[in-house]
């Protein structure tokens, strides 16, 4: 069994470099995704949805990550090239069987909301 923070990491690198298809190969077919803009039941719709938002990120800086047995969380600050600037961004991360079953993020979306025609 690869340990989970070995998993989160190497989805991380992968989606750092915009490799949408090796980040697939860390994430597990039984899949879900909820943040405060968007919620997936599956990886193909949430990888195309990053792959878009690859395009306005700078930077990931990485603040602290925590491990508990299959799950982990990383804290970070999300440098963007927009107006929204930069947002401070909590994942929560859990492995199943050597691949990420699911992701729940945290972050405060009203600065983005412009950018998806919300108010």
């Amino acid at each position: 069994m690869a340990d989970a923070l070995h998993v989160v990491q190497e989805y991380m690198q992968a989606i750092g470099r915009g490799d949408t298809a090796s980040a697939r190969k860390c994430m597990h077919s039984d899949f879900w995704f909820k943040g405060p803009i968007d919620t997936f039941r599956a990886p193909e719709p949430y990888l195309e949805a990053l792959a878009k938002l690859h395009k306005i990120v700078k930077r990931v800086e990485m603040k602290k990550v925590f491990v508990d047995g299959p799950d982990v969380c990383a804290l970070y600050d999300l440098v963007t090239n927009t107006p929204a600037g930069t947002a401070f961004v909590a994942e929560w991360y859990r492995v199943k069987e050597d691949r990420i079953a699911s992701i729940q993020v945290v972050f405060d979306a009203r600065p983005f909301a412009a950018m998806f025609g919300e108010k």
